[in-house]
Order: structure tokens, then C-alpha cells, then sequence
């Protein structure tokens, strides 16, 4: 019981030490006279995902690398099943951004590049993991996706509600003192850490007092947890009818998670596949491979209708999910 609450707790402080952190760095960025724009590609999308970024680091170097797993690929299940899907319930998601026409291919891709990332036994004949290698190709991969978007937005010079949104944290008044954005940032780090590892530690706590596999508790407490940026974020575009935000913002933060988050956990400590993590990662797949036909269908809008199968889908897994780590 004292885990769970702690859990509840630790995931409460990433929350709040991420926006901490988007805030104050946002804000240094447009004193220092950065483009607003170059801000919301970056710092704001590096910023949003922090709290995923802090789970995952301190599991890799507590060696609870099954957490690590679930969190990252429960997250971008969570996003698509759970959060669109709700999204799409409160209003149908028109989907016509140049932001997605960017992105969702990108996403396919780096699904995909972590699909045959972590089938070792079958490419390889070697034990199923994310590697060092795997995670500098990841890496790369990601430096690639961020030089083509900034590239492509420079470039083009276009509106788009997404980066719009994204940027409306640098818009800080030019008097204002430097030190007061200095300590929200260096407050939010710390906070990260602290909560990174109170998250961890009672992620494990819980997982043994349940008797179920870290990577179970990843899969859905924690990732649902550390989405919840996320999940608030898309349903007030939603409501709002700012379709382009509410899409872009979780394909951008599946993309984030695959080929950044992914990649420098691998990077501190090797991410073997768990007990049943390829049907984990095979599932991630799908969802994202289906999120293709079904935003382009219906006159690029993902209905109502769409929305609920994309919630039961979700439901399906965790039910399927639950099943087998009991059998286990």
C-alpha cells in the first residue's frame, strides 16, 4: 500500500518537475533572444518527455531494465490506444497537419527500426535486447529526424498550430530577470532526478507485492502515469478542435520515446526483451502500422467510431496482457 502511494507520488513529481523544466528553459531560451519556433521543436518537445527520460535512466542504472522497457513501449501503446482513442471520442481528429504528413511516416519508421532492433534471436541467433549499438543507431536516427524538421520548418516558413502551441512557452516578457527561469530549470532537473528514483524504487515495490513482472507495472501504471502530459494535452485540443495539436502531439511523443528515450537508455545499460516483451513490441507495431489506414480514411478524420476501437484495442491488450503475466 505505502508503494502504491509512493508511486503515486513519484510519477506526480515528474509531471511537475517536467514543466518545471519546459518552463524555465523555454523562458532562458527567449531571454537569450532564441527563435520561439526552434524552442517548441526542441526544448519544449525534449522538455515533454522528461519524465519518461527520468524513469528510464535511473531504471537502467538500478539495472531494472524491465521497466525501462514496459514504460517506453506501454507509452506508445498508451498513446495510441488509450489517448487518441479518447480524443477521438470527445471530437473526431481531423488529420491534414503538414506536422503529421512529416511524422507519421517517421513514427512507421522508427516502429519498425525497433522491431528488428530487438529480434536478435531471430537476425542474429543472439539474446533479444536493445544494445549500445542498437541505441547509437537510434540516436542517429533521432538527430536525423530533428535536423529535417527544423530544416523543413525553416525552410518553409509555414503556420502550424502544432509548433504554434509548442512555442507559446517562450513568449516571455523581455525585462524579465534571467535567474528566476535559471532556478525553475535546475529545480525541475533535480526534481526529475529525486522523482525518477522514488518512481522506480516503488514501481519495484508494487511489482513484488502483486507478484507480476516489472515490465507489466511499466507497461501500464507507470506509462499511463508519465503520459498524463500527454493525455491532458490532446484532450483539451480535442475539445478545443485543434486536431493538428492533438495527433502531432502523440505521434511526436511516440517518435520522442522510440528513437531519443529508447536510445540513451540502451546506451547506459543494455535493454534485454522481458518475459513476452516481442508480443509487446509486435502489438506496438500494429497500432502504429493501423493508425495509417484509419487517419487517412473517413475524409482524413478519425471518428468517433475509430476512437472506440482503437479503446477497446487497448482494453484487449491489457486484459490479454494481465492474462498471461498470471499465467507466468
Amino acid at each position: 500500500m505505502i508503494d502504491a502511494v509512493l508511486l503515486v507520488i513519484g510519477i506526480g513529481l515528474l509531471i511537475a518537475g517536467g514543466d518545471l523544466l519546459v518552463r524555465g528553459a523555454s523562458a532562458m531560451a527567449g531571454i537569450l533572444g532564441i527563435s520561439p519556433l526552434i524552442i517548441g521543436l526542441t526544448i519544449v518537445a525534449f522538455g515533454t518527455s522528461s519524465p519518461e527520460l527520468a524513469v528510464n535512466v535511473v531504471a537502467a542504472l538500478k539495472g531494472s531494465t524491465d521497466l525501462s522497457f514496459g514504460n517506453i513501449i506501454g507509452s506508445n501503446i498508451a498513446n495510441i490506444g488509450l489517448i487518441l482513442g479518447i480524443a477521438a471520442l470527445i471530437k473526431p481528429i481531423k488529420v491534414r497537419s503538414a506536422v503529421i504528413v512529416r511524422e507519421i511516416p517517421m513514427m512507421l519508421l522508427a516502429t519498425g527500426a525497433a522491431l528488428v532492433m530487438g529480434f536478435d534471436y531471430v537476425l542474429r541467433s543472439e539474446p533479444d535486447m536493445f544494445d549500445r549499438s542498437d541505441a547509437l543507431l537510434l540516436l542517429l536516427f533521432f538527430c536525423v529526424f530533428m535536423f529535417y524538421n527544423i530544416a523543413d520548418v525553416l525552410r518553409n516558413r509555414r503556420s502550424d498550430p502544432y509548433l504554434d502551441e509548442s512555442s507559446e512557452t517562450a513568449r516571455v516578457k523581455e525585462n524579465r530577470g534571467l535567474w528566476i527561469p535559471l532556478v525553475m530549470t535546475i529545480s525541475g532537473l533535480v526534481l526529475l532526478a529525486l522523482a525518477g528514483r522514488l518512481t522506480v524504487n516503488s514501481a519495484a515495490g508494487v511489482a513484488r507485492a502483486l507478484h507480476v513482472s516489472e515490465a507489466f507495472i511499466g507497461l501500464f501504471i507507470v506509462a499511463v502515469g508519465t503520459s498524463l502530459p500527454e493525455l491532458a494535452t490532446t484532450i483539451i485540443a480535442a475539445a478545443r478542435s485543434q486536431s493538428d495539436l492533438a495527433i502531432g502531439n502523440v505521434v511526436g511523443s511516440n517518435i520522442f520515446n522510440l528513437l531519443f528515450i529508447m536510445g540513451i537508455t540502451a546506451w547506459v545499460r543494455p535493454i534485454p526483451l522481458p518475459s513476452q516483451g516481442f508480443l509487446d513490441l509486435l502489438f506496438a507495431g500494429a497500432l502504429s502500422l493501423l493508425l495509417l489506414p484509419i487517419a487517412a480514411s473517413s475524409r482524413l478524420t478519425i471518428t468517433r467510431a475509430e476512437g472506440i476501437t482503437l479503446l477497446v484495442l487497448y482494453a484487449a491488450f491489457i486484459i490479454g496482457r494481465g492474462w498471461m503475466s498470471a499465467l507466468v
